[in-house]
């Protein structure tokens, strides 16, 4: 009773009075707040900006700024970049004081009422389930749809809090950075995409990849800096004619040209296998007309555009009269100028844009209308269809079955009565039947595509009428796994697969009891599994479905069963398990790691010296690169390129392996690098080529492959390096060798 006394003296809020610099704070928010909130109630804002000041009071987030800092950013967030409401903003206040704080969950609810209780509660719980190293990355998923099918507004809170870590993440040690970067790669940014959150995913993928490949990120950036000018020059030149006549018409709208996100043109360059200065599509203008124009509008402006300019037909994308799943709505079309340039054009409504910015939570705004009704509806129903599904043992398999569906691409396909379904891009007729309905799925024994005969295997293709035709019993073939990409789809089959399997060692544990009994052997349970392991299998059931499918002798069983029977079951010292010195290696080489690290990163040919350590052979890292270290299960150190693909798989099974290191201040030794170059093939270049190398820059050259075809070539040259800027300086002095037209690092 007194403590709760002094808690309620502590935090007595309507008396309290702020400093003059946490006063200029809460002033600035409910700004914030009055300039992007239909309605605010600042009393309740400011009573909840007390209680996270006082509360927090004290404590200090790593960059040594007060704690406070980091609930208030959020709450800005959700106010000026989400624009949800006055209650999110005061939830997101107070998003860290129940799980950071002596503040109870019932403190909140008598302070702020129930609705900002349970969205806090609902921020914490996903917030609980990332601190937990034990819990599976599944689970994490599994509570954030939960959530989101509860009250969506809690992810949105949690998505504004997620943003604000990775723009402070540069005052985290290395390790963690990648860590908390890959983790939102691979779990926020996918999700943020299929909210329609497209503001909010370009910039946690442009932040994760700041994180996760610091070099490519700085080039690109630079390179779109210096082309700043020259891009805005362009987008006038080209807008003005249409300007002039939209102008004329009586249209009010506004135009953007904005720049293609950093990640974006990166996945680009590695796709089409081409350097910064080959992407011609950098940017898209948009034009927005100001409401109340329609999308007749649209379409009135996409004519005019087509006059001046040469459309690309293969480039046109209605999302006007069909919506993506998550409710973008837009017409695309790519033109070309008189000077032959490309150039992408997206035409939309005021509303329209709003809600491709801020997808779920403009639809969560309009909610009251009924097309933002239907919209949060359908999201609704997804998060529901995917947890009405059972959720596979694994939970590496729910991952990556539920990425599929957030990330993908999708085609719109119909059924025979001219229904419009949405599916993910190299989606089967087996997708599109799962899609209907389980049963029928379940049952497919064939496919109409456009009224021919189709396998249920063939990919569809946008516009396609599928008609799927089925039996009277259940047709379900375990191959499909491979051919199907939506999580209701794969989650079925898995099932059946796994219900399969059972029947398997069903039958084994059958055959098995048969014999056993025959020949007077009574094991218990601990037993067979002793039995198998001796016999290499990983358990029982492991050996009692080898034996249901036929492919090992229960007779083998039965013999050795006697033996280990009359042998008075297992020695002693058989029983024994087998010491696992790998396992303890590595134990305690990561306990003296992170001892000897204490917080600051370990030098490679300097103090580690006395450890055993290699560099990795799929990345070939070079002093310069930005790497990072991995305990193997042997106690060595693997040392990655932080951007090599490998190290992003390692994050997401072994994070706990992984070390912060650096280069040491000067290397004695050499390092092999690799060029890609491609040009024009002519006489005498191998021999250009190996001058640049070996007497310009007085280097020593490994090897060099070339291919030439069609009076081009492409090859690879192989040298010895002494860090990064040796390499840099070697492939600026190839760019100038007559002929060749792209010299870059390869990977």
């Amino acid at each position: 009773m007194a403590e709760a006394e002094t808690k309620k003296e502590k935090y007595e809020l309507k008396d309290y009075r702020l400093a003059e610099s946490q006063q200029l704070d809460l002033d600035n928010l409910l700004e914030v707040c009055r300039n992007n909130l239909q309605s605010v109630d600042e009393e309740r804002i400011s009573k909840a900006f007390k209680l996270c000041y006082l509360s927090h009071e004290g404590v200090m987030r790593a960059s040594g700024e007060p704690f406070y800092y980091h609930p208030m950013a959020v709450a800005k967030i959700v106010a000026s970049e989400i624009n949800i409401d006055d209650v999110s903003v005061t939830a997101a206040l107070l998003h860290d004081t129940v799980e950071d704080t002596d503040v109870s969950l019932e403190d909140i609810e008598e302070m702020f009422g129930e609705t900002v209780a349970h969205l806090i509660d609902g921020v914490t719980k996903i917030s609980g389930v990332f601190k937990s190293r034990d819990t599976k990355q599944a689970e994490t998923f599994m509570k954030l749809l939960l959530s989101m099918a509860e009250d969506i507004r809690v992810v949105l809170i949690k998505f504004a809090d997620r943003l604000h870590n990775m723009r402070t993440i540069q005052h985290l040690p290395r390790d963690k950075q990648l860590k908390i970067a890959n983790e939102t790669m691979e779990l926020y940014a996918p999700l943020a995409h299929r909210f329609g959150l497209f503001k909010i995913k370009s910039e946690l993928e442009d932040l994760c990849f700041k994180v996760m490949d610091p070099t490519s990120y700085k080039f690109i950036a630079r390179k779109l800096r210096e082309k700043k000018e020259a891009r805005e020059s362009f987008i006038e030149e080209f807008m003005q004619p249409i300007r002039n006549q939209l102008d004329e018409m009586g249209y009010n709208f506004e135009i953007k040209g904005r720049p293609k996100h950093i990640h974006s043109i990166f996945r680009k360059m590695q796709r089409q296998q081409k350097p910064f200065e080959e992407i011609y599509d950098l940017f898209a203008i948009r034009i927005i007309l100001e409401d109340p124009h329609s999308k007749e509008d649209c379409w009135r402006v996409y004519s005019i555009i087509t006059d001046w300019y040469t459309p690309i037909p293969k480039r046109f994308r209605d999302f006007i009269s069909v919506p993506k799943a998550n409710g973008y709505q837009s017409l695309h079309t790519t033109v070309i100028t008189q000077k032959g340039r490309k150039v992408e054009v997206q035409i939309r409504t005021r509303k329209m844009d709003e809600i491709a910015e801020k997808g779920v939570a403009a639809h969560w705004k309009y909610k009251e209308g009924s097309a933002g009704s239907e919209t949060l509806e359908k999201f609704i129903h997804w998060v529901r269809e995917i947890l009405d599904n059972p959720r596979p043992e694994a939970a590496t398999e729910f991952v990556k079955d539920f990425q599929l569906n957030l990330y993908q691409d999708e085609i719109y396909v119909f059924t025979p009565d001219g229904e419009l379904k949405t599916l993910p891009n190299g989606a089967t007729p087996i997708d599109f039947a799962f899609e209907i309905h389980s049963e029928i799925g379940e049952r497919a024994v064939a496919a109409k595509v456009n009224g021919k005969m189709v396998p249920l295997r063939k990919e569809l293709s946008v516009g396609d009428q599928v008609e799927i035709i089925t039996g009277n019993k259940i047709n379900l073939n375990p191959d499909w796994i491979d051919d199907v990409v939506t999580h209701k789809a794969r989650s079925r089959i898995r099932q059946y697969i796994k219900q399969k399997e059972r029947e398997v060692v069903k039958e084994g544990r059958k055959i098995w009891r048969k014999h056993a009994d025959r020949n007077n052997i009574e094991l218990s349970e601990e037993e067979m599994d002793q039995v198998a392991k001796k016999l290499d299998f990983k358990n029982s059931q492991y050996l009692f479905y080898d034996i249901g499918n036929g492919d090992y002798d229960v007779k083998k069983l039965v013999e050795y069963a006697k033996q280990f029977v009359s042998k008075g079951r297992i020695d002693e010292e058989e029983s024994e398990k087998p010491p696992r010195t790998a396992q303890e290696n590595y134990e305690k080489y990561y306990e003296t790691a992170r001892a000897r690290d204490e917080g600051n990163a370990l030098l490679l040919n300097g103090e580690m010296t006395d450890i055993k350590y290699s560099y990795a052979n799929c990345c070939n890292p070079i002093p310069g690169d930005d790497v990072i270290g991995f305990i193997s299960r042997t106690g060595d150190v693997k040392i990655h390129r932080s951007n090599c693909k490998n190290t992003r798989h390692l994050l997401k099974t072994d994070s706990e392996r992984i070390i912060d290191v650096s280069w040491a201040t000067n290397i004695d030794s050499k390092f092999i690098g690799a060029v890609k170059i491609i040009g024009e093939d002519r006489v005498g270049l191998i021999n250009d080529l190996t001058d640049v190398v070996s007497k310009s820059m007085k280097t020593n050259m490994k090897s060099i492959n070339v291919n030439s075809d069609s009076g081009m070539f492409e090859g690879i040259m192989t040298v010895f390096i002494d860090d990064l800027d040796h390499l840099d300086r070697i492939i600026k002095h190839l760019k100038r060798v007559k002929g060749v037209k792209m010299a870059v690092r390869y990977e």
